[in-house]
């Protein structure tokens, strides 16, 4: 089984999106916004995601994708 790359949490990646300014923001707006993980409804702020999974933030489309540092 192939072990999945841990990137960051759903509020930290709303933050990186810049759909929110802070962390206290990112805890309100997950309760408003509409969000996917993979194809389920997931409002929850320290969710983990990881390479290779798809989010969708109203209608949004993401993928989490991990580039090579070398």
């Amino acid at each position: 089984m192939e072990e999945k790359t841990f990137i960051m949490t759903l509020g930290q990646f709303l933050k990186f999106q810049d759909f929110v300014s802070s962390g206290g923001e990112a805890k309100m707006r997950i309760q408003e916004f509409e969000i996917l993980i993979n194809g389920e409804k997931d409002n929850r702020r320290g969710r983990k995601l990881y390479a290779g999974d798809q989010v969708e933030i109203n209608g949004d489309h993401f993928e989490l994708i991990l580039e090579d540092e070398n």
